[in-house]
């Protein structure tokens, strides 16, 4: 994949990974755009990268994801990059919580239904445009899910199935379909609880641009190929370790 001179649309493009990814993408002469719900945190982001153009929307609202993609087609027709990095979690009890239907409905949302539609919404634009890619940003919990995360495991391993399946049905247009899985990255995202083994997001943006470079469709970094691997050989193991490593009792 070439990220040079392409119009790339980041989801969550305003902190964590989304917003190391705005960063390199942008000192790589692309022009990258970013949404998210948060005017404040664009409005920063605005100012610490001026180069970047934005547009405030909740993409779990499809009606949003519209006017989204409209701005897009008005003023950005020449976009050829989705990356549906948007993402929440909700560390909860299912049973416990009164409110869990609702968190339910919100990660599954996000997560989930806004790649699906935004993907829907957009590939007759990048379809346009050369070196066109949708890239799809999961997790190495799509293998093995952690407990105090009730839904999204969940959402990550729906996201990746459907991944999969987008990829053969979008084989024969000129498009990519790309997943990345992330381990643990020590970004706001843990509200200053960061797993023990989270990675800095440098180094996990490092080595996604490494490997989408390669032209990698299913992007594993750090360490989710050791855990994939596990998964084969030790699941009840690797779900204990798992659960161990990141501080769950």
């Amino acid at each position: 994949m070439i990220l040079e001179n392409s119009t790339v649309l980041i989801t969550g493009g305003s902190s964590g990974l989304g917003l190391e990814l705005t960063n390199r993408l942008v000192q790589q002469k692309n022009k990258v755009l970013i949404c998210g719900r948060s005017l404040v945190k664009l409005e920063q982001t605005k100012k610490e990268i001026p180069e970047i153009h934005f547009f405030q929307c909740d993409v779990s609202v499809k009606k949003e994801c519209q006017n989204l993609v409209e701005w897009i087609s008005i003023n950005h027709p020449e976009c050829n990059i989705l990356v549906n990095n948007a993402a929440i979690t909700h560390v909860a009890n299912f049973y416990d919580d009164d409110k869990i239907l609702d968190k339910a409905v919100m990660e599954l949302n996000i997560n989930l239904l806004a790649p699906i539609t935004l993907s829907k919404l957009l590939i007759p634009i990048l379809t346009k445009n050369s070196n066109a890619s949708i890239i799809n940003i999961t997790s190495g919990l799509v293998f093995v899910p952690r407990v105090d995360y009730p839904f999204y495991n969940a959402t990550k391993a729906a996201l990746h199935s459907f991944t999969q399946v987008l990829r053969i049905q979008l084989s024969k247009l000129p498009i990519s379909v790309v997943e990345v899985m992330f381990p643990a990255v020590d970004t706001p995202w843990h509200n200053g609880n960061s797993p023990k083994i989270a990675i800095s997001p440098e180094k996990a943006i490092d080595e996604m641009l490494i490997k989408l470079k390669k032209g990698e469709l299913e992007i594993k970094i750090g360490k989710v190929k050791i855990l994939r691997m596990l998964t084969r050989l030790a699941p009840s193991f690797a779900f204990k370790k798992l659960n161990q490593l990141t501080n769950i009792n």
